[in-house]
């Protein structure tokens, strides 16, 4: 009985020792698996709609700039034509009072002549220039030729006034046509005015939301980003602001030597890094896109206006493959209405060019390729 029971103990043993134990689940799970994979879809969903919400956000806040740039340009431009407008209102006036005292002038000789004719004598009663005088009948004869002469001179005289009164309605009437144009342009300007501080309050306004929204968003990416992603990032970003660091830091490194009129406005223009730009102002202390290249023509005894519009016809257009550092660089577009170019800077060399870009920056170097460039001009 004892043998039985050893014996089936030991064939129980057997059998437990031959039947492998229960599959344990290997790591990491198939559930594990499947929420890594979730979460790297969901991380790639987030970087891509914060990347696309990113990209949205500098897109606007470069329209931003491009709109209050057309807006600030209009309002030089409407300053350009109401100076216009000003000249020719003081020439017309001027003119005005050169004809208004050639009428008085033309006036006080008719009355000069016929107080010297007239004085003293009836010349209606014959018999009082027949015995007046004391030469007779050949002194009366003697007298009434000269008074048929002065009489012609009178009439000749009559004329000139009767003239000099007609060229001066004319040019009253041109001075008042300028100087109701002079009110129009200033009340267009006034206009300008108030449209550009308006878009560039929009503008800071706007780009301090837009800025923190890309802080936010950039954290987002951030978030969904590998550590290796990231890294890429900042690196990219570190060297991105050394380079703008020196370009912008030292205008050393773009100045010239040369004498030419181009080198000498280039020159001066980098002697204005650091500047802030503000809208409309032309120095010495700020400036806006044409404030300063107006003032950087000007330093080599080339006049061009305070506006994009005509400083794009202030001389030839240059292929950009034949760009020389001076030459003035446009952004914006091309129509009939100057006032789509909206931004100008100057090239320094190197397909960079030195600019006063918008509101809330200063006068700074930088690539001067943008989605914007229009073409190029030599000022002359």
């Amino acid at each position: 009985m004892h043998t039985v029971k050893t014996r089936l103990v030991l064939a129980c043993c057997l059998v437990v020792a031959t039947c492998p134990p229960a599959a344990a689940e290997p790591a990491p799970s198939a559930a594990e698996v499947a929420r890594a994979r979730a979460a790297v879809q969901a991380r790639a969903k987030a970087l891509g709609a914060a990347s696309v919400r990113l990209a949205t956000a500098n897109t606007r806040l470069d329209d931003l700039a491009a709109g209050a740039g057309r807006l600030v340009e209009a309002y030089n431009g409407q300053q350009v034509r109401l100076a216009e407008k000003r000249q020719r209102h003081a020439i017309a006036m001027e003119r005005l009072e050169a004809a208004e005292a050639k009428v008085n002038e033309t006036k006080a000789a008719v009355s000069l002549l016929a107080a010297q004719s007239y004085s003293g004598m009836d010349l209606s009663n014959p018999m009082v220039s027949l015995f007046s005088g004391g030469a007779g009948f050949e002194g009366y004869l003697h007298r009434t030729a000269m008074l048929e002469s002065i009489g012609h001179e009178q009439t000749e005289k009559l004329k000139q006034v009767r003239d000099t009164q007609q060229v001066a309605a004319v040019l009253r009437a041109q001075a008042a046509d300028a100087y109701n144009e002079q009110e129009q342009a200033a009340a267009l300007a006034e206009q300008a005015k108030a449209a550009a501080e308006a878009a560039v309050d929009r503008q800071q306004r706007e780009t301090e939301q837009i800025e923190a929204e890309k802080a936010a968003l950039e954290k987002r990416v951030d978030a969904a980003r590998t550590q290796a992603q990231r890294l890429a990032r900042q690196r990219a970003a570190a060297l991105e602001r050394s380079r703008m660091g020196r370009v912008g830091g030292s205008a050393a490194r773009w100045m010239s030597s040369g004498g030419a009129a181009g080198d000498i406005a280039a020159n001066w223009a980098l002697s204005q890094l650091g500047k802030p730009y503000v809208w409309a102002a032309d120095g010495p202390s700020s400036y806006d896109c044409s404030g300063l290249t107006m003032r950087a023509w000007e330093k080599v005894g080339v006049r061009i206006d305070h506006w994009t519009g005509t400083q794009w016809t202030s001389g030839p257009h240059i292929p950009l493959n034949q760009l020389q550092r001076g030459d003035l660089l446009f952004y914006g577009r091309v129509t009939s209405n100057p006032g789509d170019i909206h931004h100008v800077g100057i090239f320094v060399g190197k397909g960079m060019m030195v600019h006063a870009p918008q509101t809330g920056d200063v006068v700074r170097v930088a690539s001067m390729w943008r989605r914007d460039l229009v073409g190029a001009t030599r000022p002359r």
